[in-house]
């Protein structure tokens, strides 16, 4: 499934040097799916390489440039829906609908940052002597490395592509071992859009064969990772070497509040979709409740009723509201 894709790096697709592969496996049916490119060290130096390029070039694009860019990005994702929607199902086992949501989502994403391009504003800041004037100019901060989990294998990455593409930055992108070919469809978007040869890099693989490269090297400066806390501490030590910027999303663990005031009918309504949502693998899905006592035994049975009334069935099927889960 991944043939005509691979790593992207200056503007094309290609094998690891390696020429070594790994597998996925689609959730629905424990078989395999395809095998991606196993990017090692060298390929990681070759996307810093390629990133470097791409940044001169980028940076020095009129935001309204890269705003255009960016509006068709989104267009082209759009147009894409089924497509990426299908390899998300595949991928992640996540049901159809809930699959073309996520797309729908990264389309807002890059619609979003491409009107945000055109509104980076500096400031002018009063000197302390009194002819002066002290002007702050915002400027890409340089190669940004994404990191992306995998139960929302567009919308993350859009969330962090998207911004790094406006401000004028260059990207790595290192997909989830499990969905590199989610990534690899956005990736082609953004090709396809003229985005210039070396701004988006994508990198396949094993964590521990790429990252070490990315963290150690100077020309990275922003990491952006949503993960989970443990992978979080690790990459705080590692880009502190470097003195790299780090944005994190690590885990959640979301409670929900049904106090005495509530109307139970709404707020089950509400909560089923989100507990049961992608399996439950979602940071937001309510890992506790707190229910006031008065509505405790009218909330519990019409809680077991929401769910019990869920459709779980094969990702594809149309009237799938739960597939299985992404992993043994």
């Amino acid at each position: 499934m991944y043939e005509e894709y691979g790593l992207y790096i200056d503007g094309g697709w290609r094998p690891a040097i390696s020429g070594d592969t790994y597998p996925t496996i689609n959730p629905a049916t424990e078989e395999p799916i395809g095998n991606a490119p196993a990017a090692e060290a060298a390929d990681a130096e070759a996307a810093i390489a390629s990133a470097t390029r791409g940044l001169a070039v980028w940076r020095a694009t009129h935001p309204f440039e890269r705003a255009k860019v960016l509006r068709k990005i989104a267009a082209l994702i759009g147009e894409r829906t089924e497509a990426i929607a299908r390899m998300i199902a595949i991928e992640v086992g996540k049901p159809l609908a809930q699959a073309r949501r996520e797309v729908g989502g990264s389309v807002e994403q890059f619609e979003w940052y491409a009107e945000e391009a055109k509104r980076i504003y500096g400031e002018i800041l009063p000197s302390r002597t009194p002819d002066g004037k002290i002007v702050v100019e915002y400027q890409p901060v340089g190669i940004v490395a994404t990191y992306t989990a995998w139960n929302f294998p567009a919308v993350l990455l859009a969330r962090k592509l998207a911004p790094a593409l406006a401000a004028g930055c260059s990207a790595i992108c290192r997909p989830a071992d499990e969905t590199p070919g989610t990534a690899m469809l956005l990736v082609q978007c953004c090709h396809d859009a003229g985005v210039p040869a070396g701004v988006v890099n994508l990198l396949t693989g094993k964590p521990a064969d790429i990252s070490p490269t990315l963290m150690a090297s100077p020309e990275v400066r922003k990491i952006s990772l949503t993960g989970s806390t443990r992978v979080g501490r690790e990459v705080l030590a590692a880009a502190a070497q470097t003195v790299k910027r780090v944005s994190m999303e690590l885990g959640g663990h979301s409670p929900v509040i049904v106090d005495d005031t509530v109307d139970i009918d709404q707020v089950v309504d509400t909560i089923v979709p989100v507990k049961f949502g992608n399996s439950g693998q979602i940071c937001v899905s309510p890992t506790r409740f707190y229910v006031h006592e008065s509505k405790e035994a009218a909330f519990a049975k019409r809680f077991a009723d929401g769910a019990k009334s869920l459709k779980p069935g094969k990702p594809l099927d149309a009237a799938t509201q739960m597939g299985p889960m992404a992993t043994k």
